[in-house]
């Protein structure tokens, strides 16, 4: 099934310098799964069959006729540890036997989805499905919708997807979220209702048997912050008789030090595109950008912040919290903390970790860098223009069977009775998650039974992050990093493909000139005096006019 779709004008928001959070990684005012925006664009929906019934609910099986959906997505290391694709996952063995819907998945080379993506769309044939994250497509979605690689969704959800299309229209935020500025609904997204918790599952780390040895409590502002790493630095926490404390550290390379920009809330401010006042603004050029490098420099004069930090790797990281060395970094519940509560279980019983707050900035409020609200990410699975015609309904019901309850609880847990149990309300991992007999972590034993542990086409249930927080610190530190407020961050804005041109550009050379000369302020190869000529840089760059740019696709936003 060939179209040629019209043009539809918008397209991704470009974001700078914050976490990844996370990332994220994300309708308009008539549009949503049941109806066109005003605005809409030429883009054609496939036609469908005159007089068909809207469905209520996915039936079981979906179709008795042979039938197999080619599909394409990226790989997982932690599926790939027992097995070579998601085909093998239990989850979508079960689908398979409940739907009457075979699926042919192809991966590409794991770390190379972005280049394997290029080559596939500008193919003549796809597959039927791909899932991407849609934030890294040339052009974003409006592209691919434009150039008639994927296809328009609306009408499709709306007749063969009841369970997205309640979603959707029972929550305001995901209907804002999900769709393009012209109210087009391309995919079948990965989903996170009970946003909050699920995306606080990042934030500031501390050991907490350092601060209880030095009795100390967790920091909840700079001046804090600065009291205790110098309390690691000069009072011996690890006991080793040996000044070796490294009392902040982090492996983010190559070479520049922007993940500081995580403690940059403190000081009001944010490393990228920020609202200030109900507007946006660019933080690096915001007065309070320079009191945030001012005392970025002076902890790294004092040695506070670890020397290595723009050279760290993995293994080296790894080494210096497992080896007593490291006092504070910044990480998530699992790989921060979940990981180093197994490793250091056995070695060293009194090793604790615990979640501090994002630090309180001057007004009072502590800002997280990212912005926790959103519902709907970027990552999901579309059809593409290369799907039988007379199939789409089946695919369009075969996507929807995930967000069903069945489904949701097959993808988010695995097998009832062998990955997992119902207690009451909360779900417990078995010993096949917890303690996989053949050696595999939770989070590899979990992937090969659901899509929860990565990521997927899914509503994302917050019990599986209860059932894996094992440890009291990385509950604490969940329930303390939800605490944090995002109104420093953009909600999922838009750019025009013109815009988005004009901001990559200008872009291209602001984030570039700003790393390095961040990074060569706040390890002493520059004087803070140098931050007036940066800013008079950054702006004869054109920042003011990329600014302008995102403040109109928040207005556009602000009226979906």
């Amino acid at each position: 099934m060939k179209r040629k779709m019209g043009l539809v004008i918008l397209s991704l928001a470009l974001l700078v310098g914050l976490m990844s959070a996370c990332s994220q990684n994300n309708a308009p005012n008539e549009g949503g799964a049941t109806g066109n925006s005003s605005q809409a664009t030429n883009a054609q929906s496939p036609e469908l069959p005159a007089g068909g019934e809207k469905l209520t609910e996915i039936p079981l099986p979906i179709t008795n006729e042979a039938f197999t959906i080619n599909y394409w997505r990226a790989n997982d290391a932690k599926l790939t540890a027992s097995m070579d694709n998601f085909g093998e996952m239990a989850s979508y063995k079960k689908k398979e036997e409940l739907t009457g819907i075979k699926v042919k998945f192809t991966h590409p080379p794991l770390g190379q989805q972005k280049d394997q993506f290029n080559l596939l769309i500008a193919t003549k044939e796809l597959p039927d499905v791909i899932y991407y994250n849609w934030a890294d497509a040339v052009g974003g979605p409006e592209k691919m919708i434009e150039d008639g690689r994927i296809i328009r969704l609306n009408e499709l959800i709306d007749q063969y997807a009841p369970n997205l299309k309640n979603i959707i229209e029972s929550d305001p935020d995901v209907k804002k979220q999900i769709a393009l500025d012209d109210g087009t609904i391309y995919m079948f997204p990965l989903l996170k209702l009970d946003a909050l918790k699920l995306n606080a599952t990042t934030g500031p780390i501390v050991r907490k048997d350092w601060l209880d040895k030095l009795g100390l409590k967790a920091p909840t502002t700079i001046d804090e912050w600065h009291t205790v790493l110098k309390a690691f630095k000069e009072q011996d926490p690890n006991g080793n008789g040996k000044p070796d404390e490294l009392p902040f550290t982090g492996n983010w390379g190559p070479g520049n030090l922007t993940k500081l920009h995580d403690f940059s809330p403190a000081f009001g401010v944010i490393g990228g595109f920020e609202m200030k006042s109900g507007k946006v603004a660019f933080g690096p050029i915001e007065a309070e950008y320079k009191s945030f490098l001012e005392t970025m420099a002076a902890w790294y004069k004092e040695e506070l912040i670890d020397p290595e930090i723009m050279t760290n790797d993995g293994k080296a990281f790894d080494y210096k919290i497992t080896n007593n060395l490291a006092g504070s970094y910044l990480g998530g519940v699992f790989s921060g903390m979940g990981k180093y509560f197994n490793l250091m279980r056995d070695t060293d019983p009194n090793f604790n970790l615990t979640g501090a707050p994002w630090p309180v900035s001057p007004d009072g409020n502590a800002y997280a860098t990212f912005n926790m609200n959103n519902k709907v990410l970027t990552y999901g699975e579309a059809i593409t223009s290369s799907a039988d015609e007379d199939k789409l309904k089946y695919i369009v019901q075969w996507m929807d069977f995930n967000y069903s309850p069945q489904g949701s609880d097959l993808f988010n847990f695995g097998i009832e009775g062998e990955s997992y149990e119902k207690d009451g309300d909360a779900i417990k991992f078995t010993g096949l998650i917890t303690d996989n007999p053949n050696g595999l972590t939770y989070d590899q034993a979990l992937a090969s039974y659901a899509l929860s542990i990565m990521d997927g086409p899914i509503n994302q249930d917050s019990k599986y992050l209860d059932a894996l927080l094992f440890d009291q610190g990385q509950r604490d530190a969940n329930t303390e990093w939800m605490k944090a407020s995002s109104e420093l961050t953009l909600p999922p804005i838009r750019l025009t493909m013109d815009e988005a041109s004009t901001v990559t550009s200008i872009m291209s050379q602001v984030n570039t000139y700003l790393n390095e000369t961040m990074t060569a302020i706040i390890n002493g190869q520059k004087p803070i005096s140098e931050f007036d000529k940066m800013v008079e840089t950054i702006k004869s760059m054109g920042i003011d006019q990329a600014v302008e740019m995102h403040q109109a696709a928040y207005e556009r936003y602000q009226t979906k």
